[in-house]
């Protein structure tokens, strides 16, 4: 039956699953979404996913639902032996750790932050930016002496914040000030298989979209 992933290709958090199925090897089919539409509210869609959020994963009728559940799914099943999600335990609790980390603290703050302006033309918040500003020093900290973000093998991590972090490039957040974060970020860039295709194109579709809603 294939794997299915509905999805919206400037998302962030499709971005990720998108470059983790590219690190698998993994052939998706991509199933695009129209949430301007409102085909994310369609009785078919909530059967998979009553939360009605992209991304969602089925694979031979197995739904999943939020990107760091996917791609470590995707990792468990379909990545066994690599280096991606590492099965011992120690070196798994620092995948998990950072998976955390941003979803809870790096990406939602600058989220908190910058998808008000976008979406709702609120203007900036400075008591936000520099909780923003203060994520991106803890993340710069944590790669101090680190090839990527747990060590020296590229993870699910490195993927879930490359398509975090090459977002904030749609933001006036310049994260490249922090050299650790610079140069993990040049190096993820080139290490993560079909980079261009799984995250760059998506990336100048959210650029675009910022740019035009607020315009408005």
């Amino acid at each position: 039956m294939g794997i299915d992933l509905y999805y919206v290709p400037g998302s962030p958090p499709c971005r990720a699953v998108l470059l983790t199925a590219r690190a698998l090897n993994l052939n998706l089919n991509l199933k695009l979404v129209d949430m301007n539409s409102g085909e994310h509210l369609k009785p078919e869609f909530l059967k998979l996913n009553p939360q009605h959020t992209v991304p969602t994963l089925v694979d031979d009728g197995h739904s999943v639902w939020e990107s760091r559940a996917i791609i470590t799914y995707l990792a468990n099943k379909y990545g066994k032996g690599k280096p991606l999600y590492p099965e011992d335990p120690k070196e798994r609790s620092q995948v998990d750790q950072a998976l955390y980390f941003n979803i809870g603290t790096l990406y939602h703050r600058w989220a908190d932050y910058f998808f008000p302006q976008v979406f709702g033309g609120a203007p900036a918040d400075k008591a936000k930016l520099e909780k923003v500003e203060e994520a991106l020093k803890m993340l710069d900290t944590m790669l101090e002496g680190h090839k990527f973000i747990t060590g020296n093998n590229m993870t699910i991590a490195d993927l879930d914040y490359l398509a975090s972090i090459s977002s904030f490039e749609a933001s006036d957040v310049n994260f490249l000030k922090y050299p650790n974060i610079k140069r993990w970020y040049e190096t993820a860039k080139s290490s993560a298989p079909g980079y261009e295709e799984a995250n760059a194109a998506g990336l100048v579709a959210l650029k675009e979209l910022c740019k035009t809603l607020m315009k408005k």
